[in-house]
């Protein structure tokens, strides 16, 4: 009895397939291009139309009172504008908030989400990498939301042929403000945010921590006298709970801005301005260091 023989063999089948030759681009340019990805995406660039909605409407919010204000001094023959450059920025807060709850889930859950992460690290960027392009483009684009109207404002001072030297140092303040929010609002969002892989509940903490921290900041100053005829001075160390109570009192103290009366929110005192740049500093660094370490079991 004879064994058949297999008469099926493997077959070598030449594709054409050749390896990639060509420049090996590197780390940097993952972590620019992870970036540049990242802040379109805050914007909803290079998505669908309902995408881009929500942060442009919000973005013309943030310059329509500037607008506004414009033609107020214009026509009403105002010799500055109705409001500041860094108070304009405290008192329109909730639209940069909400811009901040909406977007920063879109560069962070949704990652988590389709469990894409591992694939950036399977590239030359790290987790580090991944996690300062994402910072750098959360930071960037709350940056530009909150610069624009205060650019609208200066713009419109000039025209009105407001004096120039005072607009600009009292611009500079805005934009030291402006950065200053944007980078602890960057910090906290992102950590948020990077902790859930749905959208709705990192959107929902988001909002809910920066709304109810500035809640009961406002109850205990009040509780403390924060908003007698003539306020004490101890009652502003309750802004350290909200974190833009936290950045308006360092900023009206520095630069002596924010006014009288009860509406006045200031850092108390010398040793108030240590204390708030500190915890601005230790809050960003902490919410940053607590990110990096998130993704390390990713």
């Amino acid at each position: 009895m004879t064994t058949p023989v297999n008469t099926h063999s493997g077959v070598i089948h030449d594709i054409g397939y050749r390896p990639y030759t060509g420049p090996r681009l590197g780390r940097g340019y993952a972590t620019r291009s992870l970036y540049v990805q990242s802040l379109r995406a805050a914007f909803g660039l290079g998505r669908s139309g309902k995408s881009k909605v929500l942060p442009f409407l919000l973005l013309g919010g943030l310059v329509a009172p500037a607008l506004a204000m414009l033609a107020i001094a214009t026509f009403a023959g105002l010799k500055q504008m109705p409001m500041d450059y860094a108070p304009y920025l405290a008192n329109f807060g909730v639209l940069t908030q909400i811009f901040l709850a909406a977007q920063a889930p879109v560069l962070m859950s949704r990652d988590l989400r389709h469990h894409v992460v591992p694939l950036y690290f399977s590239r030359p960027a790290s987790r580090g990498d991944y996690v300062a392009a994402k910072f750098a483009a959360m930071f960037s684009a709350l940056l530009i939301i909150l610069t624009l109207p205060l650019l609208v404002l200066f713009v419109g001072s000039m025209l009105a042929k407001f004096p120039f030297g005072d607009n600009l140092v009292h611009l500079l303040y805005g934009l030291v403000a402006a950065v200053l929010y944007a980078m602890l609002y960057a910090a906290l969002g992102l950590l948020i945010a990077a902790l859930t892989p749905r959208r709705g509940f990192g959107v929902a903490a988001i909002m809910g921590t920066l709304m109810i921290t500035g809640a009961i900041s406002a109850i205990i100053r009040g509780l403390t006298g924060g908003y007698d005829p003539v306020p004490k001075e101890s009652a502003y160390w309750a802004e350290l709970i909200s974190p833009s109570g936290t950045v308006q009192g360092l900023v009206n103290k520095i630069f002596d801005l924010g006014g009288d009366g009860p509406d006045k929110l200031v850092a108390p005192g010398s040793l108030g301005v240590l204390v708030f740049t500190a915890v601005i500093v230790l809050l960003t660094a902490g919410s940053y260091a607590l990110t990096l370490r998130r993704y390390r079991n990713v």
